[in-house]
């Protein structure tokens, strides 16, 4: 439960909120922070200089536009849909909450991946939705589709992740064909990270064949927008219509509709850091394997980020806070993921900060 509530104003709350213990991204401050999975390399130059010129014209005073028409319309030629098939948030958050405000609560299901992302369990916890979990193999973390798809049969929303979070594997798309066959309510792909991915990782080739998926994108990753907090949904337009009746009024403020505008205009300018944090993803991740020896696993991965076991995780992980001023995220509380860290593809300096401090830090443990 939330230290900071107390008795007098838990009893006031809804229950489902009162059980809660609130999403902690723990940020620290460090000299490099590899925590959560920003794009570190920065904008490119010449988008920079195109959002300050559009934050620039931004009207203030006035409120944005509701849905956010003039990017929706952008990211649909984007991708080649119609704009009724776009839902723009604050966020994926925003999205993923609005996903379970429309589609779950009482009486409905959610199917979830464990090892995946928390927040939606969380989510659907707080909207009183039953969570049915399917394990990942708790040593591959490959997901057993059989036991996904059965699952699916009864399911109001079932939500996979590709890649996932932290585990940094992709769900096949023949594997999101059963799972929309089967499923009688809403398919999330959550491809937050599908930039990072080998091309044709995306499921939106089967949008125009199934009305129950969506996809779920985000600007925050490759496209350094994480402070302006974009993401967007992708969908039929009954589903896109669903979402539009739970959504908050202008919750997508106009700097950062501004900013994702001129982003998406000039998303290949981005194409150059992505396909260098893709190179430094196997070299890190080649690093890393040479630690074998000191007890170092590291996974596959085609987002930017590797899951790494290592001895001691959280004891290294604080050595490599407050000894070498490096943040990775901890996850070896994690039911699943024990002794396991995420560390973000940095730029090749601090790639090759983290593999220097955490053979130091090994060595020294080993002895």
């Amino acid at each position: 439960m939330s230290p900071g509530i107390n008795d007098a104003v838990r009893a006031t709350m809804r229950p489902s909120a009162a059980d809660l213990e609130p999403y902690d991204p723990t940020f620290l401050p460090a000299s490099i922070n590899l925590s959560a999975n920003e794009n570190g390399y920065g904008m490119p130059d010449d988008v920079q200089a195109h959002v300050e010129a559009a934050l620039a014209k931004v009207v203030a005073n006035r409120y944005p536009q509701p849905l956010s028409d003039a990017l929706r319309s952008e990211l649909a030629a984007w991708h080649g849909v119609d704009p009724a098939q776009v839902m723009v948030g604050n966020g994926g958050d925003e999205l993923l909450f609005n996903l379970l405000l429309a589609f779950g609560g009482r009486d409905h299901a959610l199917v979830n991946l464990p090892p995946t992302f928390s927040m939606y369990r969380l989510y659907a916890q707080l909207l009183e939705t039953a969570v049915v979990d399917v394990p990942r193999d708790p040593d591959s973390f490959a997901v057993d589709v059989d036991a996904l798809v059965t699952a699916a049969r009864a399911a109001s929303l079932v939500i996979v992740t590709s890649p996932n979070n932290p585990t940094g594997d992709l769900f096949p798309i023949g594997d999101t064909r059963r799972l929309c066959e089967a499923c009688p309510g809403i398919v999330l792909l959550d491809e937050a990270y599908v930039e990072f991915a080998p091309e044709g990782s995306t499921a939106a080739p089967l949008l125009p064949e199934f009305e129950n998926l969506a996809i779920l994108h985000t600007l925050s990753k490759a496209f350094c927008l994480a402070g302006a907090r974009i993401g967007y949904v992708l969908g039929s337009p009954s589903v896109v219509s669903a979402l539009a009746t739970v959504r908050q009024p202008y919750s997508v403020n106009a700097l950062s509709q501004a900013a994702a505008l001129e982003v998406v205009r000039d998303r290949m300018s981005f194409s150059a850091t992505i396909e260098e944090i893709e190179a430094e993803r196997e070299r890190l991740a080649g690093g890393l394997r040479q630690l074998a020896g000191l007890g170092v696993r590291v996974w596959p991965s085609a987002a930017n980020f590797l899951l790494v076991r290592v001895p001691g995780a959280h004891e290294v992980h604080r050595q490599l806070r407050d000894e070498h001023s490096i943040l990775v995220r901890d996850f070896s509380a994690t039911p699943g993921l024990d002794g396991c860290l995420r560390m973000t593809v940095g730029t090749p300096q601090e790639n090759d900060a983290v593999l220097s401090a955490l053979a130091e830090i090994l060595k020294g443990g080993s002895r």
